[in-house]
């Protein structure tokens, strides 16, 4: 006669007491899935820029450091330029006159409201989106939208935007970056600008005292043809006094011109280009939130918790007291 095989109380006493705590997870699990539903699904865009080239300091080499430079690059480590025009690219982007730009722009997307809801297209400004009760509020929100970050080794910049639309998160990136382009289009032509204005101004001057000297130097050849034979020595000196200033001034037009030209090429090829790696894409996989992630933490907390929580007696009579107790927790 075959005799059926029981479980010792031991084994009984510890699944009785895990089945409780098992259901109640399973439950809190259950709550937490239908929970992450409601949660819209977030799309983050990337572009990376590449480092703007530094202008030579003489000596060669990341900013004249010449064979320090060349020495830790070999070794595999960055030395930051004193030059680098991309220095504070993120400070820029970061700025609340790039922030404000962005949140005056009009961009097309669509959102859902939760996990499977119908998507719903907008044709707004970020502020009038966003319902900001003022400017403050609004950048804010921008400012928490946005991720900028630079790699202080290869000087690559990072710019990243995480919204519940794959299309605002890219038209946000796409937006700083042309907002920074505009903005160092904007100061190199007003620093070269400044150049060639001056430049100008003063090669004005000098053609008005060029054209006084002419007249000066002229009027007195008419008056003394042979001055540089004469016998008069006053007439002679002043004379080639008037030549001088003539031919001084003469020079002085020839190299403001010069240097006049040479502003206007530097107030083109002073700004530094944006070298775009990757432009911003457009998401396709969701980067938040992780709901299975929330589902598993959900269980294993609740399901542990509930067990010591059950067993709490049996744990301090074994872990606490010195009775040690029965060999497992009560059923």
């Amino acid at each position: 006669m075959i005799q059926a095989k029981t479980d010792s109380p031991s084994r009984r006493s510890w699944f009785g007491g895990l089945l409780g705590p098992v259901k109640l997870g399973c439950f809190a699990a259950f709550l937490v899935a239908l929970a992450a539903i409601a949660v819209p699904n977030y799309y983050r865009s990337t572009a990376q820029i590449l480092p703007v080239e530094t202008r030579s300091m003489g000596g060669g080499g990341a900013g004249g450091l010449g064979n320090l430079a060349t020495a830790a690059a070999a070794m595999g480590l960055g030395i930051p330029s004193m030059d680098s025009a991309d220095a504070n690219f993120v400070d820029i982007v970061k700025s609340r006159r790039v922030r404000e730009k962005i949140l005056d722009t009009r961009f097309k997307f669509k959102t859902r409201s939760w996990m499977f809801g119908a998507p719903v297209e907008h044709d707004e400004t970020l502020a009038e989106f966003f319902h900001a009760r003022n400017p403050d509020a609004g950048v804010a929100r921008v400012g928490a939208l946005m991720t900028t970050a630079r790699d202080l080794k290869s000087r690559m910049m990072t710019v990243a935007a995480e919204t519940t639309s794959p299309e605002l998160s890219q038209a946000i990136v796409r937006a700083s970056l042309e907002q920074l382009e505009a903005f160092l289009q904007e100061k190199g032509r007003t620093r070269g600008g400044a150049k060639a204005l001056f430049a100008e101004a003063r090669l004005a001057d000098a053609r008005k005292e060029l054209a006084g000297a002419e007249v000066e130097f002229g009027n007195f050849v008419t008056r003394n043809r042979g001055y540089s034979t004469s016998m008069d020595p006053v007439v002679r000196l002043e004379g080639l006094r008037l030549e001088a200033e003539f031919r001084l001034r003469q020079q002085l037009v020839m190299t403001l011109a010069v240097n006049h030209e040479q502003a206007l090429m530097e107030e083109k090829n002073d700004i530094p280009l944006l070298n775009v790696l990757d432009p911003p894409d457009l998401p396709v996989t969701k980067s938040r939130p992780s709901r299975l992630a929330w589902v598993i933490m959900a269980f294993l907390f609740v399901t542990i918790g509930a067990w010591f929580y059950v067993n709490r007696t049996w744990l301090k009579e074994r872990f606490i007291e010195e009775d040690p107790g029965p060999s497992g927790p009560p059923s």
